[in-house]
């Protein structure tokens, strides 16, 4: 496994779309126009209560680390003041969580209790 600070580590990246009652539909058009832009981005199922580490309703997609450099840009300036994590993934979920996140709109505590160190 390559060193966890080099970024040949990534094999992957998740975005974690946070919403609530009054942003679920802005989260709905956001998931639309993130599958017919990004066809090979896998998104995941509507969690409208919290789930594992995070604090609050979401979906999760998933894609590759081609698809990051076009798809990390896109939700910065189409996610119309959802909050988003982006996250790598190393297969060192603590981290990749913990550490090496990036947040667009506010910083939600996740429950990092329940992150393993590793997979």
């Amino acid at each position: 496994m390559p060193d966890a600070t080099d970024p040949a580590a990534i094999r992957g990246w998740h975005a974690h779309v946070y919403y609530d009652t009054a942003t679920r539909e802005t989260a709905a058009r956001l998931r639309e126009r993130l599958g017919a832009r990004f066809p090979n981005a896998c998104l995941g199922r509507w969690h409208d209560v919290p789930v594992g580490p995070h604090p609050a309703s979401m979906y999760q997609v998933a894609f590759s680390t081609a698809d990051a450099a076009a798809l990390i840009p896109f939700l910065a300036l189409n996610r119309r003041g959802l909050t988003i994590l982006v996250h790598p993934e190393t297969g060192r979920p603590k981290g990749d969580h913990l550490q090496h996140a990036l947040w667009m709109g506010a910083v939600l505590p996740l429950e990092a209790s329940i992150l393993p160190e590793s997979e």
